[in-house]
């Protein structure tokens, strides 16, 4: 299917990242340090809600779906979110990011469900930093839940990790030995700077050009993108298994490529990580009758999508932390 999701620069969009809950159990230090805070007021999507969600942006073209938080999986009904968006036979690829940490007891549920791909945050191998970094000690566990996912039938779990200067910065040989055996995509992620955590950018951000210098002495050789990929610049090496993913939001031309949306855990769109308040949707997924409402409001706020975000300048939109619209 062709998108029917195109704005004003010629960018087709079809990759959905649809956050469920922005509630999280870890306290990453670089996004929810100081732990979950809950707000009495609000009201995430219901299954209901988020089914009129996926149809709406499979009928506009969307062929992938990430569920992202918060920690997705933390949703009691999450099975049941996974099976209703594989209603739509338009989508071809549904992900989910995650901590990990329910893998191995739930992960066969979720591929019976009909996930395809799962992403799991992991931003050391060592479990003593892992532990200073998550606030949970739980690194067997998470290491435990992929063994699990490929035992479930994943033929390749992606693992994210976020680059931090002194912290992971210079571990790339550690994580290679770690994938040569296992078809494993580990992408490195750029720390990017959110309203409420200027100094630990100032003090950790470091480019991941550093990264992509060392694969290429190395002999890693990048490869090339599909339509509805994320933007993680992918390399391979013959003697690997898995792969090497770079994510490099301060790199020049990184929004050209933009292919994707986002919906928050309460029904807003947002056109940028990065950006404005929020478009709600809400008010359109009360009835099925509806959806052509949605799906016309989806397209021409899309219209009003910004060329870039402006990262550079310092400026992180109304992001104050990553947990608000799901990274």
């Amino acid at each position: 299917m062709v998108s029917q999701l195109t704005d004003a620069f010629a960018r087709k969009f079809y990759y959905l990242r649809l956050s469920i809950t922005d509630v999280c159990n870890f306290r990453c230090n670089y996004c929810l340090p100081d732990g979950y805070k809950p707000n009495a007021n609000k009201r995430f999507l219901t299954l209901d809600e988020i089914k009129r969600v996926g149809r709406g942006f499979a009928e506009l073209g969307t062929e992938k779906v990430r569920l992202t938080g918060g920690e997705p999986t933390l949703r009691r009904d999450f099975v049941d979110i996974i099976a209703a968006i594989r209603e739509n036979s338009a989508i071809r690829t549904l992900a989910v990011t995650t901590n990990g940490y329910r893998m191995a007891r739930d992960v066969q549920s979720w591929k019976d469900a009909g996930l395809t791909a799962i992403n799991v945050s992991v931003d050391s191998l060592d479990a003593r930093q892992f532990h200073t970094i998550t606030g949970q000690d739980k690194f067997r566990q998470v290491m435990e839940g992929i063994d699990a996912g490929f035992d479930a039938g994943f033929a390749k779990i992606k693992v994210n990790t976020v680059l931090m200067r002194d912290v992971n910065d210079r571990s790339l040989n550690t994580f290679l030995d770690w994938i040569k055996l296992r078809p494993i995509q580990l992408r490195f992620i750029e720390l990017m700077e959110t309203g409420e955590g200027t100094d630990l950018f100032r003090k950790h951000h470091v480019s991941g050009q550093v990264i992509r210098q060392q694969l290429l002495e190395k002999g890693w050789q990048q490869s090339i993108r599909a339509r509805s990929d994320g933007p993680a610049q992918v390399f391979t090496h013959p003697d690997y298994q898995g792969e090497i993913g770079l994510i490099m939001p301060y790199e020049k031309d990184f929004c050209q490529s933009c292919n994707r949306l986002r919906v928050s855990a309460i029904g807003n769109l947002h056109l940028c990580l990065f950006g404005e308040q929020g478009i709600s949707l809400r008010d359109l997924l009360t009835e099925d009758s509806q959806l052509d409402a949605l799906k016309s409001r989806i397209q021409d706020k899309l219209q009003t999508k910004k060329q870039t975000h402006f990262l550079h300048q310092g400026n992180s939109g109304i992001t104050q932390n990553l947990s608000f619209i799901g990274g």
